[in-house]
């Protein structure tokens, strides 16, 4: 059996998220997807995140069909043994990380990255609807109708 592995944050989940773990799938029999604690997102990414918690996270990772297994980590030491522990044959990760240091690419046989797909984040998703919002409000002082 070739095991395969992503790691992240998955927070607002979208095309580039699903386009990566179908590709993952795509490259063996069984993904495990290791998922960012809200703790880990939250010093990472600022007090407003994630959007969505973890218990809401795994659910929506648990019914891909791509993904076989969930496990959550916190620090950079809890993903290392997950990939220890786990040992997989290839682990998929975005093309945003290539020539930078990967935590625990070390204890991994194989890494492949994925382009992201149409420039897609959900950074860059939260910004555009928090525009949207702006933009939404200002329109309502011109009534229209």
């Amino acid at each position: 059996m070739k095991k395969i592995m992503a790691n992240g944050a998955f927070d607002v989940l979208h095309t580039g998220h699903i386009e990566l773990l179908n590709y993952a799938k795509s490259q063996g029999d069984y993904l495990l997807v290791a998922l960012d604690t809200d703790t880990r997102i939250s010093e990472a990414k600022g007090y407003d995140r994630p959007v969505n918690n973890e218990m809401i996270r795994g659910t929506i990772m648990e019914n891909l069909k791509a993904v076989d297994e969930i496990v959550f980590f916190g620090s950079d030491e809890e993903l290392i043994e997950v990939i220890k522990k786990y040992n997989p044959d290839v682990r998929v990760i975005g093309s945003d990380w290539k020539g930078k240091t990967v935590v625990g690419e070390e204890y991994c046989k194989s890494i492949t990255y994925f382009d992201r797909v149409n420039d897609e984040s959900t950074t860059k998703t939260l910004e555009y609807y928090s525009e949207r919002r702006k933009l939404s409000e200002e329109w309502k002082e011109y009534d229209f109708l």
